[in-house]
């Protein structure tokens, strides 16, 4: 049977094991994998792969995974990202949309504190949706603004995302991180302009901060922000260290961890039972990230082992399009498949192909990690099976149903895309750092 023939094959067999029989994906990779190599290959075979699985979960690097994870969980625990909220809110004034502005630059610190979407789309939905409702905010308006906020946590570093996708794609996961900050920002700038903008034209959309916000005085407003200094230690214990050279990705995350047990120190919210519960979910979702790099990886290393890769980039690379064109092609594919796939799941499946492809097109692997993670921000958003949205729904009042949180989010999913095409047509938004740096 030729490439041509196995490759389709593969990709029913893919369809009909998850998409109808609802397998789990590290499962169904695995089991594709053993079969196609007994079948096509023979089963002697199954070492290379076997080695190809173990170099990537033997990478140095991702001793990063777990402690972001743990981070984010001791964050989400000890009530440190609560605090800031509340000093931010303060500071919403007489603006139309002032609340609403404010928590989206909390949920950027935010971001830059975990690099994890669920616990903070979680989070806000306790806290700053319940705020937004309660002072008459538009619920379309406040149910976007929490879900666009809460997806910052796949741009703005540290991300998993980009841990992943380094270790995938064998490029400096330092670089990936300097290279998304600028773009991180400016998706968050382009949702505050849209709340300011749409609530200027129409202020019930959101409405002023009450008066026991507004009337607070300006001494109190600067205290209230000592709130605020050990998100700040915990960013720059992090990404100052990645930044300044001091530390590698995986120092710097365990440099993390380590300030938020400071944090939740000074805080007195450090005890025993809540690093029980942090380390038992961070433990949780590393095995499950870890079966899904398993069964991907076997998978892949099947295919290429067949020459699928190289007949899929032959394919690429061989497109009559200029190469720009391609790259938008990939784009749609991303697009598509994170309406119905998790970015894990099309990030093993798709980068074997995707990178040396770019590559091959003479494009930056950075600047295209930058791509990937804007997509699978927007991935998080769309229907029918965005994250975002279903994280929501599982702290939103009962009569907020999934599809009014679908409605919400779309024209943040617009303004998604068009900081997509920003980066896509003006790659120095994402490459201006990492070049500064390294002069």
């Amino acid at each position: 049977m030729g490439i041509e023939s196995i490759s389709l094959l593969l990709l029913g067999t893919f369809v009909l094991l998850i998409i109808v029989l609802g397998m789990p994906i590290a499962f169904a990779t695995g089991l594709i994998a053993v079969v196609f190599c007994a079948v096509f290959a023979d089963l002697d075979s199954l070492a290379i792969v076997t080695f190809r699985t173990y170099g990537f979960v033997n990478s140095y690097v991702l001793l990063s995974v777990p402690m972001f994870l743990m981070m984010a969980s001791i964050l989400d625990k000890s009530g440190v990202a609560h605090d800031l909220y509340d000093a931010l809110k303060i500071w919403a004034g007489r603006v139309p949309g002032g609340v609403g502005v404010m928590t989206l630059i909390a949920a950027s610190v935010m971001a830059a504190m975990t690099g994890i979407i669920g616990g903070e789309v979680i989070l806000l939905g306790l806290v700053a949706l319940p705020q937004m409702l309660r002072l008459r905010y538009d619920s379309k308006l406040a149910i976007g603004i929490v879900c666009a906020g809460g997806s910052l946590g796949t741009m703005i570093p540290p991300s998993l995302v980009l841990v992943f996708y380094g270790l995938t794609t064998s490029t400096s996961i330092g670089d990936l991180f300097v290279a998304s900050t600028i773009p991180g920002i400016m998706l968050a700038v382009i949702y505050i302009a849209y709340v300011l903008i749409r609530c200027g034209i129409n202020p019930k959309l959101g409405p002023p901060a009450p008066a026991e916000l507004r009337d607070i005085p300006f001494t109190a407003k600067l205290a209230a922000l000592k709130k605020v200094i050990l998100p700040l230690f915990i960013i720059f214990s992090v990404l100052g260290s990645i930044y300044s050279g001091l530390t590698s990705v995986s120092e710097a995350a365990a440099m993390g961890v380590a300030g938020v047990i400071i944090a939740a120190a000074i805080r007195r919210t450090l005890h025993w039972t809540m690093i029980r519960d942090s380390l038992f979910t961070t433990m949780s979702t590393c095995g499950l990230l870890i079966w899904l790099s398993i069964g991907a990886n076997a998978m892949v290393g099947v295919y290429n082992l067949l020459g699928g890769i190289t007949y899929l980039k032959s394919i690429m690379t061989g497109l009559p399009f200029a190469p720009i064109v391609v790259i938008l092609l990939m784009m749609a594919i991303l697009l598509l498949l994170g309406m119905f796939m998790d970015w894990f799941s099309i990030m093993l499946l798709t980068m074997p192909v995707f990178a040396p492809t770019v590559t091959a097109l003479g494009y930056d692997l950075i600047w295209f990690g930058v791509l990937f993670n804007v997509n699978m921000q927007v991935g998080y958003l769309s229907p029918p099976f965005g994250q975002a949205a279903f994280y929501l729904k599982s702290v939103a009042p009962p009569e907020i149903s999934l599809n009014h949180i679908f409605a919400s989010v779309l024209p943040f999913i617009a303004l998604q895309i068009v900081g997509l095409l920003v980066v896509l047509f003006v790659p120095d938004v994402a490459l201006f750092l990492p070049r500064l740096l390294h002069q």
